[in-house]
């Protein structure tokens, strides 16, 4: 029975066979160092250690690429085992281990890599409450979230997330539902509203009726949106595997021909003893390394060493608005002011009576007195009736501020005073009960949206550009004519956002950046996802690559440091093989004994190595816009 298809214990022994493989081969070659250095005279008991390493991890290393060779797929580690295979032969046990290292040590941080994406779905899981608190006959009881049935009350506690969809029966507060919507703005929540699973609640309980079952909310089917998309992963093909691709074939066809020709084995092993492809199995990771260090130096967090690969190959970058594009915070923008009263004297009694309010706008209003260094006057009888705006007393003025729908139900006749509809989001403000402005935010797009996005067709090879966000229409097309975007796609649930990516990286290599939830099964879908911040661990797990300080600089840095790391690591490794092609035809005319090919081989590693270490340096600049 194979471990891949045995008991859990079998599978996980499986999962984890190059980690346990590559700390055997380091143990066995510290071992053999110590032994060789203490037994003196009797160094052949030194070998027992690399006998061990090769039995246990180089033969299981060894049955597997045998099985790949009859899949007739031609790698790198195709030759490193062929290598292994000759070093035994030539009796070299200590470089027949090094290879073992080699190999297994570059194939544990791929499954790593793997294993962590099975994370995405762990850290949704753990992020939702085991159990809700459900109100029965004046009573409150916590129930498992699978007990949950449709029209039950539920109280959601001050900064709890939401465990089910429903409707607010109670209460007057604010829900964070960024996360999951895209909008950037926390929701005001009132009777009547609704609200979403895994929305985190403001600091006021609120008693909703459930709408759908824990399994059928907006939250799980985000999960299994995410579960599909990590399934249809695209596989990427790694550098060293496409070189190796090539490689192979012709250092296995140069070792053959060379004993076919002269008769002599001994040629068969010389060509492959310096023909091991270190400048694929070590300089490419050498190369990879660095640049993920000085990735980290400018505030980016590789998780995936594949993304560094691919990124400069991406042909299309698909944009999130919120939080990506723009700064994820609304900002008062507009102040369309009523002849009777000057914008000074409407600012300061709004901002004043804001101050007492939890309302998504209510902070804009404020920040905009505090810039325009506008005192706040005093303020009473304060009220917050909810879906009537919020009231008050201000300096012995009587101050409404509420929707453009509450004042014409009131106030029809007001209709021909306001002005006409725009995009993004409003309030209107009342003073004694008389139209005094309306007030438009809008959440402003970052100050290098505009020359980061022109600059990646020329600099970058970007062949589309598309902005996809949940966000409203006339938002979403007012940020894309600021920033120069075309194609754009509004209003997208998770699942429309990871159609449009598939579909896009069917036609060329993907790019997309988000920085939240809703984002994460996109991320997960394009070739290359680029998380936004530290917002949340979910959408981090769901990317290659997480950019901390959220600047488009830090992007562009990211693009320059993946096309330098490949050609580094083109350069090292096709250096490195030409050089060892030369070495290989010599080899084959019998200039070249197994001993001597064996320190020329080392010598082109060293070189090889020596130039993808450069990936580490910093250049003089790594962005261009």
């Amino acid at each position: 029975m194979p471990l891949a298809d045995g008991p859990p214990w079998m599978r996980q022994l499986y999962t984890r066979r190059y980690p346990l493989i590559a700390s055997l081969a380091i143990t066995a070659i510290g071992a053999y160092l110590l032994l060789w250095l203490c037994l003196g005279s009797r160094q052949g008991a030194a070998l027992w250690p690399l006998y061990v390493a090769l039995a246990l991890g180089g033969v299981p290393i060894v049955v597997e690429l045998l099985v790949k060779l009859l899949h007739r797929e031609f790698g790198s580690d195709l030759l490193a085992g062929i290598s292994i295979v000759t070093s035994v032969l030539l009796g070299e046990y200590l470089a027949g281990t090094l290879v073992v290292l080699m190999l297994s040590g570059g194939e544990a941080i791929e499954s790593y890599a793997v294993r962590s994406a099975a994370g995405v779905l762990r850290a949704l899981a753990k992020r939702m409450p085991l159990v809700a608190h459900l109100r029965r006959n004046s009573q409150m009881e916590d129930v498992p979230l699978d007990g949950i049935v449709v029209g039950d009350l539920l109280v959601v506690f001050p900064h709890e997330i939401c465990p089910v969809d429903g409707e607010v029966l109670e209460g007057h507060g604010v829900m964070d539902e960024s996360y999951l919507t895209g909008e950037p703005y926390r929701m005001s929540k009132t009777p009547g509203s609704t609200v979403l699973s895994g929305s985190i609640n403001g600091e006021t309980a609120l008693v909703i009726r459930a709408t759908r079952r824990a399994v059928d909310s907006r939250y799980a089917q985000i999960m299994r949106v995410m579960q599909e998309s990590e399934q249809r992963r695209p596989r990427i093909r790694r550098l060293a595997d496409q070189l190796g691709a090539l490689y192979t074939p012709l250092a296995v066809a140069i070792a053959v021909a060379a004993w076919a020709i002269t008769g002599q084995p001994v040629r068969f092993l010389a060509v492959l003893v310096v023909a091991t492809p270190c400048p694929l199995l070590i300089a490419i990771p050498v190369a990879i390394i660095g640049s993920i260090s000085l990735a980290a130096r400018r505030g980016i967090i590789v998780r995936d060493p594949a993304v560094l690969e691919q990124i400069d190959t991406c042909r299309t970058v698909i944009f999130d608005k919120t939080g990506t594009l723009t700064y994820g915070e609304p900002r008062l923008t507009e102040q369309l002011v009523s002849p009777a009263f000057t914008a000074h004297e409407v600012l300061i009694l709004a901002a004043t009576l804001e101050r007492y309010s939890k309302h998504p706008l209510a902070e804009a209003i404020v920040q905009e007195a505090q810039r325009q260094r506008l005192a706040p006057c005093e303020a009473a009888e304060i009220h917050e009736k909810p879906g009537a705006g919020l009231q008050g007393v201000v300096a012995g003025r009587n101050v409404q501020i509420t929707s453009r729908q509450k004042i014409l139900a009131a106030q029809p006749e007001l209709a021909t005073q306001l002005p006409p509809l725009a995009g993004g989001l409003e309030c209107a403000v009342l003073i004694d009960g008389k139209y005094a402005a309306i007030y438009r935010f809008r959440d402003q797009p970052r100050h290098e949206g505009i020359s980061f996005v022109h600059h990646l067709a020329p600099k970058h090879h970007f062949d589309k550009v598309l902005l996809v966000s949940g966000d409203r229409e006339s938002e979403v097309r007012y940020l894309a004519d600021q920033v120069g975007i075309i194609d754009v796609y509004a209003e997208q649930s998770p699942e429309d956002k990871v159609n449009i990516v598939r579909r896009e990286t069917q036609l060329a290599p993907t790019l997309f950046l988000g920085d939240g939830i809703n984002d994460a099964p996109a991320l997960l879908a394009a070739t290359v996802g680029l998380a936004f911040g530290t917002g949340n661990e979910i959408t981090g797990e769901a990317s290659g690559a997480v950019v901390m300080d959220t600047s488009l600089e830090r992007v562009d840095e990211f693009l320059h440091i993946s096309r330098r790391m490949r050609r580094i690591a083109l350069q090292s490794a096709v250096g490195g093989m030409a050089a060892s092609i030369l070495a290989m035809v010599i080899a084959a005319a019998g200039y070249l004994p197994p001993v001597a090919g064996a320190i020329l081989q080392e010598v082109i590693d060293i070189l090889a190595v020596t130039n993808a270490v450069r990936a580490a340096w910093p250049p003089k600049s790594l962005s261009d816009f």
